[in-house]
């Protein structure tokens, strides 16, 4: 028997994929089943055909036919003028009642047929269709007992755009009713097609590219395609469509990787940088010259369309290469930076130590190569948004931590001793703890190294701001409905954002500090290298303005806070003072209740003059992850949002801020950029030559994932789910109580079962609206007949934090007994970003997502490390879902072709309606209010006085604020009309006598959005 190391886990894991998906399609089929208690109609999924009379008798018409059809087969486009011989096989089966008081056995009502297979020999002439064998059929069926069905093949002549093609059908000619039968249905049919040569198509769908294979041998008939290894080829139906995708290597040039080590960098960074760039200017010299164009060309018969498009390709990579030897420059010729960026890799070596890496991916040097010159120079590149466009799991959020930790070391060797590196924002509404765990292991690692290196200023810290959907905007005395209780006991232990201590691995604690007024995460553990007591993390809104952590991660949507909270200032400029207090932090606008401005409650201290230099406050850079999602109106509303970071940060002084994104899915990425940033787009690494291939990667021969098409024939959706995850439940089980049959079935070591156990025995259920997901889990929790305990959990926005956080660590860290493990997670969109378990590797889709995009962010949570499995079950009576099963090949691995472009708009009227209220309060609390000397413009009377001081008017404050969002060239006067009739308004109702003693957010015609997604609703403002 072979041993494990014979036998890697990775091998051992794929064959028991293999092994498991056959138990699934073997099951929707009938396969080895010989007797049913109850209906096959009712059962199977894969295989049947309806009679056509049954389906010409729906009302559902063409959808019916897809829903339950009663044919299967293929379109071909055969070589030459005709006419055409082939040879057609038929396969197929019957289930038949046992007859009353019959010999069988009676708890098995329902009896197997033997399997019908006819060959037809079939000739087919230009002008006209046939119909071949449906005598031979019927006998077929009568011998094996199913008399009275009756089945036929047919092959229809059609022509398309002048080309002649042929669809060869098998049709279930049975009566929908028989007077003995009591299931007319055909099942495990097959049809296949042999000796006829063939022209591939060409995918319509798709625009021709040099870079893709548009061509498809075949296309199934409600059914998948395969290909026979036969001379002339050969066709055969299946009832599911396989992909298999492979797992990437991350090098592809002749000459020897450079050693892009943590350990090697951090000593002497420019040999590896020097070798890598030099095999970059080889690989493009070779790939993207002239003459390999054109030789591509002629062998392939490029269109001078296609042409023009690979020369244009070309440029932008010659033009990445430029930037990568620019960005190597800068580092030999910037000791600072040079030393950052050294510092940087000792910090993520740190922060790696155990989890089975070491080193650098090389596109992820090459992306930091290309960006850093932005440290040096705020200018460099600043009206550029730098994209890392890279595969899910292939290491784009290591990659901008890379960036992001160059760049705090940078700013504290360089004198910013404080204030916000880095304001990192997440599109989603519940911000993925795995994320903020990512991100504060790598700055603690930057801590330790700062502290290591004697570089001066504050430790380098994170801020999580995410607001009550997760943690709290404030923490007072004397709580109400909306604010946390300091005095409670459980309080603190309900916001724990992180999952172990950054600095040691460890278990945390969570308490509230009174004296310092802080929400600390604390290391309890004595040996952790962190030497104080509470944690450099800071979860609540009011201890990040306090404090301004070096990093901000939180959710897109609290740049709202903007127009509602004056302490957001601190976020893209200088605050109004330091509080003599030690621990206290940062001042803000006075207020009644806090006169320095400091937000800690009954604070007594004085407000003193800012440490460094007010321009130095401004962010280094913004990051934005998975960009795809600011789309429709999140996006229009972001896009203002963005205007109105840049503006402020710019009125105080600051630099503007180098803006990195990133994403697995990009269509029509530099409209999108455009909008949103008023920038123009970039993304890296560049395309290669060739899909799935460039320097920077290239398919190896392990597998990635196993995606499978189900067309569910005939019974529901929830149903298919079930038996299903039912099937899967109950194979991976056997592993715990049979481990040898099932490992000699499957032909894997045994010493593997317990792995396997693990990496398989969680099955992912995702539903694309959270009414799917919670109708499978209870479906499920219904129907399920495997034996002993089938543990479900919910992943949704509507998910507790606290649960969350819990689930994703029984995740992490099993139960040793099998029968006490999650066993499915039933998942929303909340699962596709940023949820990386090496233990989720089974999923069942339940209908395609509403967009690609989606289906390639979600599919990617499984088969991080070893093979994944998905099963996407096509909600087909959907043409979308019916278009995409029919070329799902290329939709896999062509995903990124598929994608839809971003719909997105920054000129809507609607939205400016929307945004206006926060951009005018942004501009009162930020720089209105800070130059309104010993004035606080609280009230309106105090508002009316300042405007009128400074000779601020409608007008003057619309034309500011159209040229804050771009609306200055001549299609944009509607837009700038709505802006002066607004503001109109405006300062009208400031001058309204009757309003002079309330607040000022009194005299706004309309309130600030509470969030970037709130198209309807107002909010409250508190300054």
């Amino acid at each position: 028997m072979a041993t494990p190391e014979d036998q890697p886990l990775d091998v051992a894991a794929g064959r028991f994929l293999d092994w498991l998906d056959q138990a699934v399609t073997a099951a929707g089929r009938g396969d080895g089943l010989e007797r049913l208690d109850v209906d096959p109609g009712a059962t199977f999924w894969l295989g049947r055909l309806a009679s056509e009379e049954e389906v010409q008798n729906s009302v559902l018409g063409d959808r019916g036919e897809r829903l339950d059809p009663c044919a299967i087969g293929m379109r071909l486009r055969p070589t030459g003028a005709g006419p055409w011989s082939m040879d057609v096989t038929v396969q197929m089966r019957a289930w038949l009642r046992d007859p009353p008081g019959g010999a069988a056995d009676p708890r098995g009502p329902w009896v197997r047929s033997d399997e019908v297979a006819v060959t037809l020999p079939v000739k087919v002439e230009p002008t006209e269709s046939t119909v071949e064998g449906r005598r031979r059929l019927t006998q077929a069926l009568r011998d094996v007992g199913a008399d009275g069905l009756s089945a036929e093949v047919r092959v229809d002549v059609e022509e398309r755009d002048g080309v002649l093609e042929l669809v060869v059908q098998l049709v279930n000619t049975s009566p929908e009713q028989h007077p003995v039968l009591k299931d007319t249905h055909l099942y495990e049919t097959v049809l296949q097609v042999r000796g006829l040569d063939t022209t591939p198509f060409e995918l319509e769908q798709l625009p021709d590219s040099f870079r893709y294979d548009r061509r498809i041998p075949a296309y199934g008939i409600n059914v998948g395609i395969a290909l026979l290894d036969e001379t002339p080829q050969g066709f055969r139906t299946t009832d599911t469509v396989t992909v298999t995708t492979y797992r990437p290597t991350f090098w592809n040039s002749s000459r020897p990787e450079p050693d892009l080590r943590f350990s090697v960098l951090a000593e002497d960074c420019l040999p590896p940088m020097r070798a890598l760039v030099a095999a970059l200017r080889e690989y493009d010299e070779e790939h993207w010259s002239d003459q390999t164009l054109e030789t591509r060309a002629g062998v392939s018969g490029w269109t001078a369309e296609t042409i023009a498009e690979a020369r244009e390709a070309a440029h932008e990579v010659l033009a990445e290469l430029s930037r990568l030897e620019t960005g190597l420059q800068l580092l030999e010729q910037d000791a600072q930076l040079r030393r950052a960026f050294q510092l940087m890799n000792n910090a993520i070596e740190l922060s790696a130590n155990g989890r089975g890496y070491d080193r650098w991916r090389p596109f992820q040097i090459g992306f930091l190569l290309q960006t850093i010159g932005c440290l040096i120079d705020s200018n460099h590149d600043a009206d550029v948004v730098d994209t890392v466009w890279f595969a899910t799991g292939g290491g784009k959020t290591e990659t901008y931590l890379g960036l992001l930790v160059t760049a705090a070391l940078h700013d504290r060797i360089t004198g910013k001793s404080s204030g916000l590196t880095a304001w990192s924002r997440f599109p989603l509404r519940l911000l993925s703890l795995q994320q903020t765990q990512r991100f504060a292991d790598a700055l603690a690692g930057a801590e330790l190294v700062r502290r290591r290196a004697g570089i001066r200023g504050a430790p380098i810290s994170l801020g999580f701001l995410v607001g009550k959907g997760g943690t709290p905007n404030k923490i007072v005395p004397q709580a109400t409905d909306d604010d946390p209780d300091p005095d409670s006991p459980g309080m603190p232990d309900r916001y724990q954002v992180l999952l172990h201590c950054p600095f040691c691995r460890g278990d945390l604690n969570m308490r509230f500090d009174r004296r310092f007024w802080r929400l600390a995460h604390e290391c309890p553990n004595e040996r952790c290298p962190w030497p104080e007591r509470s944690l450099p993390v800071y979860v609540v809104d009011q201890e990040v303005f306090r404090f301004l952590p070096t990093v901000v991660l939180g959710t897109l949507d609290k740049a709202a806070s903007l127009g509602l909270q004056a302490a957001m200032r601190g976020l893209v400029g200088p605050p109004l003072g330091i509080c003599s207090e030690p621990g206290h932090g940062y001042c803000y606008a006075p207020r009644s209740a806090r006169p320095n401005g400091c937000l800690v409650p009954d604070c007594t201290g004085q407000r003193r003059e800012l440490p460094m230099p007010r321009s130095r406050y401004a962010a280094t850079l913004r990051l934005q992850d998975e960009l795809h999602l600011l789309r429709d109106s999140l996006g229009a509303v972001d896009s203002h949002y963005e205007s109105l970071l840049d503006h402020l940060q710019g009125d105080l002084q600051g630099p503007p801020s180098k803006v990195i994104a990133s994403s697995a899915t990009l269509t029509g990425y530099q409209r999108q950029v455009e909008v949103l940033y008023r920038r123009h787009g970039r993304v890296f690494p560049q395309p290669g030559p060739r899909t799935g291939e460039s320097f920077w990667t290239r398919p190896s021969v392990q597998p990635l994932r196993r995606f499978v098409a189900v067309a569910p024939r005939g019974v529901t959706l929830e149903h298919v789910t079930d038996r299903t995850v039912d099937v899967m439940q109950k194979s991976v089980r056997r592993l715990v109580t049979e481990p040898a049959e099932v490992c000699a079935e499957a032909g894997i070591d045994p010493a593997h079962a317990s792995a396997l156990l693990g990496l398989y025995g969680t099955d992912v259920i995702y539903g694309s609206t959270l009414y799917d997901v919670e109708a499978a889990e209870r479906s499920l929790s219904s129907n399920s007949t495997v034996e002993g305990p089938l543990n479900s959990v919910q992943l949704t926005g509507q998910t507790d934090f606290d649960d969350v956080r819990q689930i994703l660590d029984e995740l992490e860290k099993p139960q040793d007994d099998f029968f006490q493990r999650i066993h499915v997670v039933a998942a929303s969109s909340m699962l596709s970003h940023g949820v990386d378990v090496s233990r989720l590797n089974v999923m069942v889709m339940l209908g395609l997502p509403l967009g690609t995009a989606e289906f390639i962010q979600t599919s990617a949570r499984v088969g991080r490390r070893y093979p994944g499995l998905v099963h996407v079950l096509h909600k087909i009576g959907r043409e979308r879902d019916a278009q995409v099963f029919r070329q799902f090949g290329a939709f896999v691995t062509q995903g990124d072709r598929f994608i839809e472009p971003i719909p997105i708009t920054r000129r809507s009227r609607r939205v400016l309606r929307l945004t206006l209220p926060g951009i005018v309060e942004a501009r009162r609390l930020a720089l209105q209010e800070p130059r309104a000397v010993n004035q606080r413009l609280t009230t309106v009377r105090a508002l009316r006085d300042f405007v009128r001081d400074n000779g601020i008017s409608a007008a003057s404050e619309a034309q500011v604020i159209a040229a804050a969002l771009g609306f200055e060239g001549p299609v944009d006067e509607l837009l700038r009309d709505e802006i002066r009739i607004w503001l109109g308004g405006y300062f009208t109702n400031m001058q309204d006598p009757a309003l002079a003693s309330k607040l000022s957010p009194d005299v706004l015609p309309d309130r600030p959005m509470i969030s970037l997604r709130d198209v309807e609703a107002s909010a409250p403002i508190h300054d």
